[in-house]
């Protein structure tokens, strides 16, 4: 009994048998893990937002109120949603790897803070 838990003891502590995926992952490469996989979702939303706040006439491709929108808003606007999509994959992996209340808790105001301020930014300049 006893040299079976000394096998199981050294298997575990023999480097090149850890990591993410296995029963002791550090949660900072989970953090990281969930980080790429969430940049992976956003990335054509960030290459969209850029585009569209680095070439302000693609303002026209949206018809209505859009094309009425002042350029500088227009601009900012696309460049906020850039940002915001930009450190949302940070935001995420950081927040897997703390996983405290704490730490939710300050995500949930950032992502609450960007969401309001783009929501006034489109009123504001957009619609």
């Amino acid at each position: 009994m006893a040299s079976g838990k000394q096998q199981t003891d050294h298997y575990e502590s023999t480097p090149g048998h850890g990591g993410v995926l296995s029963g002791g992952g550090s949660p900072g490469l989970w953090g990281a893990l969930i980080g790429l996989i969430v940049f992976a979702f956003v990335a054509v939303p960030i290459s969209a937002a850029v585009r569209y706040a680095t070439h302000p006439n693609s303002q026209q491709l949206f018809a209505g109120r859009l094309s009425e929108a002042s350029t500088g808003g227009y601009v900012a606007f696309w460049w906020i949603v850039a940002i915001f999509l930009l450190a949302l994959p940070f935001l995420v992996g950081w927040g897997v790897a703390k996983l405290s209340g704490k730490t939710l808790g300050i995500i949930t105001a950032i992502v609450a803070v960007f969401f309001i301020a783009i929501l006034i930014m489109g009123q504001l300049f957009i619609f």
